[in-house]
């Protein structure tokens, strides 16, 4: 067995992911040969832990959360109302995490996605004080029911507020809340960290939970991501934690559009999760 659980995001599979999904999916997901099930909740209202603890009991998968954050769910906006929007968002995904087991809840929870605007340096430092305002109270709200906020750097076409670890770093400063940490995710840091191992290192302890994908959002080892570079920096820092594969489905219109998926990226979404898993087998053994 691998020294790192290996799992698969349901946006390769069901987008909105909801409880009548739950039975087919992580069943596919453990006979492929995946140790954990990442949720991606888009819709709290549709998904249920104890559907997902059934399942999880069922296959023997470890269950991981992570949210998603459209314009209503922006913790730094300029709106408080907005921003406690945000914040009750993320509070549903970190009880839903207490009750499946899940050690964190993951994702760009700092600002709605899409999010990007000049912005005076002024006006920067302030949207970041009311991200990290929101985080404090999250943090303290997750720190009581023993889950740790993953936050997720994105890249620059995705966000205008934290895309390095550098600026992550100086988010969680100002937070001040030492289960606040970071989600990394092979994709993001190709774009926008000189150096990928470099950017674990300084990440270090920091770091809660790892996403891969390829340069081009397909299945890992199919492109040029280092990641030899990656593998080293991740046995230096001693994370031990799961290693998600994440993409999307094209044929979900408002994520494509999101994140900016206009083509198909491989032949299929079972062949990225097959191809990828073994790459990671082979890779980390």
């Amino acid at each position: 067995m691998s020294r790192y659980p290996f799992g698969i995001s349901s946006f390769l599979l069901a987008s909105p992911f909801r409880d009548e999904d739950v039975e087919a999916q992580f069943s596919y997901a453990h006979d492929v040969g995946f140790d954990v099930f990442e949720v991606c909740v888009e819709d709290p209202a549709a998904l249920g832990a104890d559907t997902l603890n059934e399942a999880a009991a069922r296959t023997g998968l470890t269950v991981s959360v992570c949210g998603a954050f459209g314009p209503d769910r922006d913790i730094s906006h300029e709106d408080a109302a907005v921003r406690r929007l945000g914040i009750e968002y993320v509070k549903l995904c970190v009880d839903l995490a207490e009750a499946v087991g899940s050690p964190h809840v993951a994702g760009p929870m700092y600002s709605a996605t899409g999010k990007t605007r000049m912005l005076a340096p002024e006006e920067r430092r302030q949207q970041r004080d009311w991200a990290a305002e929101s985080l404090r109270e999250l943090g303290d709200y997750a720190g009581e029911r023993q889950v740790s906020l993953a936050v997720e750097p994105l890249n620059r076409f995705e966000t205008d507020l934290v895309n390095t670890v550098d600026q992550g770093l100086e988010l969680f400063d100002l937070t001040g809340r030492s289960n606040v940490g970071f989600m990394l995710d092979t994709f993001h840091m190709n774009i926008e960290e000189k150096h990928l191992g470099a950017a674990i290192r300084a990440a270090g302890e920091k770091v809660f939970h790892f996403q891969v994908s390829e340069n081009d959002r397909g299945t890992p080892g199919s492109g040029h991501v280092p990641w030899t570079e990656t593998w080293e920096a991740l046995d230096e820092i001693g994370y031990r934690g799961s290693i998600v594969i994440e993409s999307f489905l094209p044929t979900v219109v408002e994520i494509a559009r999101a994140v900016s998926l206009w083509r198909e990226i491989e032949v299929s979404m079972d062949a990225l999760a097959r191809d990828g898993l073994a790459f990671l087998q082979d890779e980390l053994p």
